[in-house]
């Protein structure tokens, strides 16, 4: 048709509209490679002494996981260690893949000389976190390092953007080797850790500290530091001489926002603090001192870095900030029933965390788990209601998988809510009704502050108390904003009592994230069943499944049953130190555009 005639012909058309589907396509999580090569360094001397020093790539602490909710990430742990190795991702819930959770009962150790790769996914999570080494003692020697789940673009965060951010590694540290302090725990009594490090590095102003840590800051501006305690033994109090931080999250939960001079942080927990730097140009001590202790201010144990302005000539002064009396568990006790959940904000998702909440819930059945300490054969041990976990040769999941535990472990042998009537070395595992509400006691026999995690999931921290826990001590519990975390202390003399829903089938740990008692026996397994074989319920063993060395003489063995997947060498990925934007998830969201057109 020629031009001119199709021109006239536009005088005579109407209308029609027309409705073309496109196609957008938005991405939604990403997959981080990290290579890591795990080794030991005698010439870092963190605190001056001869001692290996366990680092990643050479790091100590180790790299950051910087990721964001739902993205999934590979880690191909090369283990150049002389002991077997296994990484546990503290906080992270692994979503229907206890097969990832890196501790002795669910996988086999990387054996020295071997590399494995975990594969996990920070699935419908936000917040700080941290990993270190599971087995063996490792921790005490180091291997530990942070772990950031970022928020979703889409979400709105309840604070202010920070101009930055910082990882703070706070924890206790021995002056010897971990291999020396290992092999006397079965033996005599070893003396806590004498020293205190931020980011591992010594405490500022001691002479034998090769270096500290420095915080660099701009007038004016507004940071988020991320706090956790990395150590094995002592419970923390944080502070920063002249600043306040206001509390917004803790291990993936957003808390109702309250100022603090100062923070308790106990064994294994992670917070974040947003901190302004509101004062005079200058350098500011930032102190993180023992609690149950009389260090002070020039300890070892007494960690000490400096927050310096940028446009500083001024080194800190004066002496270092006093906090609250470290024998006053009242006052840790009050803070942590001040640290309430924030239910109108959004965290993972855009729904407010109070959507999902415990108010009206009905306990389907209730645990009590009382620590304590025992001889057993003539060695000191931990004991949970009067057992001393047993690690079998054979991880409990492979067990419970190929054999359904047979010759592993017997399910529910040990009492879940009283006491064994003489102390035993024995390997308990409680059974937990699948999506059945479930209460858990825990009870404090020991003369320290303890922390309970609980892996694959947030509880609720519905009670706190000292004494007794009794029936009538649930009239005191906070049902209507109790915070959800991993985590909890326990304190000398008292309970602390959690609500979960065990709605993530696996084989869970629930221990004392105290080293030297989880290492001599306070543990115990979580058995949350759904017997729907849908991989939607629960993962499949991985396809690059690690199977463990040969057992020792007259331990049980595991062979697959006839239909067990058969095991193969997951695919090479790409070896990244990084962040790696170029494996990415995505979903697809169809639209329609109305065009109009002109027709005959």
């Amino acid at each position: 048709m020629a031009a001119g005639s199709a021109g006239a012909r536009f005088k005579l058309v109407t209308c029609a509209i027309v409705l073309l589907p496109f196609l957008v396509t938005i991405a939604t999580s990403a997959d981080i490679f990290l290579d890591w090569h795990v080794s030991t360094d005698i010439n870092l001397k963190p605190v001056s002494t001869d001692q290996p020093v366990i680092t990643i790539n050479g790091l100590f602490p180790g790299p950051l996981i910087n990721a964001t909710t739902n993205d999934v990430v590979h880690v191909n742990v090369f283990n150049d260690l002389d002991d077997p190795l296994l990484f546990t991702w503290n906080g992270i819930q692994q979503r229907l893949d206890s097969w990832e959770d890196g501790v002795s009962g669910t996988d086999c150790p990387i054996q020295p000389g071997r590399n494995w790769t975990y594969e996990f996914q920070t699935k419908d999570q936000i917040g700080t976190f941290s990993y270190f080494p599971s087995i063996n003692f490792l921790k005490a020697g180091g291997g530990f390092g942070p772990i950031r789940v970022n928020n979703r673009p889409v979400i709105s965060v309840p604070f202010p953007k920070p101009e930055a951010e910082f990882d703070l590694l706070i924890g206790d540290w021995y002056s010897s080797s971990y291999k020396d302090i290992r092999s006397r725990l079965n033996t005599s009594d070893v003396l806590p850790p004498d020293w205190m490090l931020i980011n591992g590095k010594g405490p500022f102003m001691n002479n034998l500290s090769l270096s500290y840590e420095t915080f660099n800051v701009t007038q004016g501006k507004l940071y988020l530091l991320r706090i956790s305690n990395v150590g094995t033994a002592w419970s923390f109090n944080f502070r920063i001489q002249n600043h306040q931080m206001v509390l917004v999250e803790t291990e993936g939960s957003y808390v109702n926002q309250i100022e603090l001079e100062s923070l308790d942080v106990h064994v294994g927990q992670s917070y974040s603090v947003l901190v302004t730097a509101n004062q005079s140009a200058a350098d500011y001590y930032i102190v993180a001192s023992p609690k149950m202790s009389n260090a002070t201010n020039n300890n070892t144990l007494v960690g000490v870095a400096i927050l310096h302005y940028d446009n500083s000539t001024a080194p800190a002064t004066g002496s270092l900030p006093s906090g609250p009396d470290p024998f006053d568990v009242q006052f840790s006790i009050n803070q942590t029933k001040s640290i309430r959940w924030n239910l109108t904000t959004g965290a993972a998702r855009p729904n407010p965390q109070g959507t999902f909440n415990v108010r009206n819930v009905t306990i389907a059945e209730t645990f009590i788990f009382q620590a304590s300490t025992a001889v057993i054969d003539g060695l000191s041990r931990y004991t949970v209601n009067n057992v001393s976990y047993l690690t079998p040769n054979t991880p409990l999941k492979l067990a419970d998988y190929f054999s359904n535990g047979t010759g592993v472990y017997k399910l529910d042998a040990y009492s879940k809510n009283t006491s064994n009537a003489n102390a035993v070395r024995g390997v308990f595992v409680a059974s937990a009704l699948y999506k059945g509400w479930t209460e858990i006691v825990l009870k404090n026999n020991l003369d320290i502050i303890d922390t309970w995690h609980l892996d694959g999931y947030s509880f609720f921290v519905v009670g706190i108390g000292e004494g007794e826990w009794n029936p009538e001590s649930r009239s005191s519990y906070n049902l209507y904003d109790p915070v959800a975390r991993s985590t909890v202390p326990v304190y000398p003399g008292g309970w602390s009592a959690v609500y979960v829903y065990p709605d993530n089938p696996g084989i869970w740990n629930l221990r004392s994230q105290n080293l030297e008692s989880w290492y001599l026996g306070e543990e115990l397994y979580v058995r949350v069943y759904d017997a729907d074989p849908n991989p939607a319920k629960e993962k499949p063993p991985p396809q690059n499944l690690l199977l463990c060395v040969s057992p020792a003489p007259n331990a049980p063995s595991v062979s697959p049953a006839p239909n067990a997947p058969s095991v193969s060498p997951a695919p090479n990925a790409p070896a990244s130190k990084a962040y790696n934007p170029h494996r990415t998830r995505y979903f697809k969201l169809f639209f329609v555009e109305t065009i109009y057109v002109k027709c005959l």
